[in-house]
């Protein structure tokens, strides 16, 4: 028997060795199945990310539109004003009936 012996050490230790590779490589799977659930995952993300970038650009355009706008319709105001007083100032120095009404009504901003 003393033949045996070592050989079913041999035996087991091989087969300990095989539960060992079977076991590392069921994780392999298990980890780069995670690995591949974590990529798509990351690829989602960056697209929506990349969406809102483009989203937040679309509101600054709109928001630079909006104060551009804003810019423009101060100017015309002014100019206005402007015109009212030379128009004022034209009646008065001809001695003309004022045309129009004093009381402008300025639109709400």
């Amino acid at each position: 028997m003393a033949p045996s012996a070592p050989r079913t050490r041999a035996v087991a230790a091989l087969r300990m060795k095989q539960i060992t590779l079977d076991n590392q490589s069921r994780m392999i799977r298990r980890l780069r199945a995670q690995l591949a659930t974590e990529r798509r995952g990351l690829a989602t993300m960056k697209k929506e990310l990349e969406d809102t970038q483009k989203f937040q650009a679309h509101i600054h355009e709109a928001e630079d539109s909006m104060q551009a706008q804003h810019l423009i319709i101060e100017a015309l105001v002014e100019e206005k004003d402007s015109l009212l007083q030379t128009i004022q100032g034209l009646q008065e120095a001809n001695n003309a009936p004022a045309p129009f009404d004093d009381e402008w009504e300025d639109e709400p901003e």
